[in-house]
């Protein structure tokens, strides 16, 4: 006759199961100026963000660019304190990718490093466009070193322009606003234009006196042409001191980012009063109030009704939020993970670090 089971004599039950840990993405959003990737896991938690120099067009070779791309992967990582382990989604939306050419050269050369399990590339319009859009259709305007804007239907079907520069009739960014500027004080000084404080100011950004020796400096090289985006904050400063030419320029900007929302809105087919407008870039987002009278009263007129948001995060939480989507991440990680960006806005949150992988925090 068996025993009757005792206390002791039961089994105890095997541990349960723990559940996986949360998969890892990274978002990316690469300008002219300067390109940023974050970490974070399907929960919404970041964990390490990386800047790095801005992207330039891979149609002449994609190794270059690859390159910086798992630079900036292992800083995030470094950031994070923790080793390098796989990531399940990358999103990468990069200036100057512009044309199909360029994205299947990136794609062809990112197949060879596999940065992430699964990697979607789009122009950083998509980033901007992504942050601030929440239905992810709308148009989206980037002004920051330079200028460019997509509009995104529901259906999928996207409109947009070249944005090469002055070749296509773009004009806005940090650099056109500083060159012209700059270009306002040489008039001045050679006497073919009205007075101007930007005569002065300019100049004396670079630790010269005249217009004339910042462009002589350009055309010796003793000055790299990039380097006068930097000088954009100095005209801004010049308009809101009341400096003619200076608000000119500024007012210039705001009409040429309500004219490139307007015409988007228009090839969309879509009805202004219900396409949602999203505004990034370091220029947009500055808020400034010269440039937004200007805005708005061109938008207004071109596109009666539309109104506009203008982002409260930086641009990398929109390829980080589509990533975070495309993992199956849950509409609370996704808002943890904005949330998070948010504060990113204002002072890292975060580990960061640079492209030479110097932690700062």
């Amino acid at each position: 006759m068996a025993e009757p089971d005792t206390p002791n004599s039961i089994a105890a039950a095997p541990p349960a199961a723990e559940p996986p840990a949360p998969a890892v993405v990274a978002g990316v959003d690469g300008g002219n100026s300067k390109t940023e990737l974050v970490l974070a896991s399907t929960d919404g938690e970041l964990l390490g963000r990386a800047r790095g120099p801005g992207t330039r067009t891979p149609i002449r070779g994609a190794d270059p660019l690859v390159g910086q791309l798992a630079g900036l992967l292992a800083d995030g990582w470094r950031a994070a304190g923790r080793p390098p382990a796989p990531v399940a989604v990358a999103v990468l939306d990069l200036a100057n990718i512009d044309l199909p050419e360029e994205e299947a050269e990136l794609r062809a050369g990112l197949d060879r490093h596999r940065l992430a399990e699964r990697v979607e590339i789009g122009n950083d319009t998509l980033a901007v466009l992504h942050a601030g859009a929440t239905d992810g259709w709308g148009v989206a305007v980037v002004c920051g070193a330079g200028i460019n804007a997509i509009g995104l239907a529901p259906d999928g079907r996207r409109e947009r322009f070249l944005s090469f520069g002055a070749l296509t009739g773009d004009w806005g960014g940090g650099g056109a606003i500083a060159v012209a500027g700059l270009a306002a004080g040489a008039r001045d000084e050679d006497g073919r234009g009205e007075p101007t404080a930007l005569r002065r100011l300019l100049p004396a950004h670079f630790g010269l006196a005249e217009p004339s020796e910042v462009a002589l400096a350009v055309h010796r090289g003793t000055l790299a042409r990039a380097a006068l985006v930097g000088a954009a904050p100095v005209v801004f400063a010049a308009a809101r001191d009341g400096d003619a030419a200076a608000r000119d320029l500024v007012a210039r900007a705001g009409r040429e980012s309500a004219i490139m929302a307007a015409t988007l809105v228009r090839r969309l087919g879509a009805e202004p009063a219900r396409t949602p407008i999203v505004l990034g870039g370091s220029i947009l987002q500055s808020r400034d109030e010269i440039l937004f009278a200007a805005f708005d009263a061109e938008l207004s007129a071109r596109a009666p009704g539309a109104g506009y948001a203008v982002l409260d995060v930086p641009p990398v939480a929109g390829a980080l939020d589509r990533a975070l989507r495309l993992a199956g991440a849950t509409d609370a990680a996704r808002a943890r993970a904005r949330a998070a960006c948010r504060a990113l806005g204002t002072a890292d949150a975060l580990g960061t670090a640079d492209a030479r992988g110097m932690s700062r925090a």
